[in-house]
């Protein structure tokens, strides 16, 4: 996965943001528990992410 360094703080928001919701998409899918729980795990993993790179 390419990280791209010039985005700017309000990118990165919108896009932890869009992962959150992706997150609680995968919670409302039509999938096993544990296939649900790893995709919101995963979106969640990559929104603290992204934050932690706005604040950083």
């Amino acid at each position: 996965m390419k990280h791209d360094p010039a985005l700017n703080p309000s990118a990165l928001r919108q896009r932890a943001s869009a992962h959150r919701a992706m997150a609680l998409s995968a919670l409302r899918a039509d999938s096993s528990l544990s296939v649900r729980l790893r995709r919101y795990n995963e979106h969640m993993a990559k929104a603290c992410a992204l934050e932690a790179q706005e604040v950083a």
